[in-house]
């Protein structure tokens, strides 16, 4: 089954863009997967070929037109989970890109201006809207690029080693664990020397601690749902508590 995936935006020609080249570049070659960049104008109804408005109520910016948007959407062949990228929306996850990776493939919405009529989502509300986190682009594309690639490199065959993506960050919910290559030394600096023992389980205990330590340290968001799962009974009934 081909991951297929349609981007709906102002700006088509910064489609492929990166994911022309290297790992999804070539599975794209392939056929591992698809792309579709759809022209949003394409769906205007005036002859000024018009996506956006004033908003109302007055401020700043422009807002794409809900009519338009659902035009879109409602031409792209159904079955998919669609996202619309939007500062506004929940952060995704490498689980929920393990869960899209998985299925037939992603419809994006790429905002831009002001954001979209919240109308759409109301009348469209299998949209998900999703960021890559708590930063502001100037449109959707680039975020679209990151959640394609996201997916990409966990499809079948595109990249080499069947885990290469299962020691990553957030696979775990760790960070991952930091690493070195040769020179030996350099500038001063030596490898630890665990990682050239040839004791395999002494490197994975190394590799897991080294994990826990830096996402502790540099991501406490993640250390505290890491541990609090990790706390939570197997069946997950609560712990009883004695007084």
């Amino acid at each position: 089954m081909t991951f297929a995936a349609t981007v709906i935006t102002l700006y088509p020609e910064m489609f492929p863009g990166p994911l022309g080249v290297s790992l999804a570049g070539r599975a794209l070659e392939r056929g591992d997967w698809s792309l579709e960049a759809v022209q949003l104008r394409d769906f205007a109804t005036d002859r000024h070929r018009t996506v956006d408005d004033t908003p109302a109520g007055g401020g700043a910016g422009m807002v794409l037109k809900a009519d338009v948007l659902a035009a879109a959407l409602d031409s792209v062949e159904p079955g998919r989970p669609v996202f619309a990228m939007t500062p506004r929306g929940k952060p995704v996850d490498q689980a929920r890109v393990r869960q899209l990776a998985a299925g037939p493939g992603i419809t994006i919405l790429c905002g831009r201006f002001e954001g979209f009529d919240e109308r759409i989502f109301d009348a469209r509300p299998t949209i998900e809207q999703v960021s890559l986190g708590d930063i502001v682009l100037s449109g959707g594309e680039p975020a679209a690029l990151a959640l394609l690639d996201a997916c990409i490199r966990l499809l079948p065959g595109v990249m080499g080693a069947p885990l290469s993506g299962a020691e990553e960050s957030f696979e775990e919910g760790l960070l991952e664990y930091p690493q070195y290559t040769r020179p030996y030394e350099w500038e001063g600096r030596t490898i630890p020397e665990v990682l050239r023992s040839g004791d395999h389980a002494k490197i994975a205990a190394w590799r897991k601690a080294m994990s826990e330590h830096d996402t502790r340290l540099r991501r406490p968001d993640l250390w505290e749902r890491y541990s609090g799962a990790r706390a939570r009974p197997a069946s997950g009934a609560q712990r009883e508590t004695k007084d």
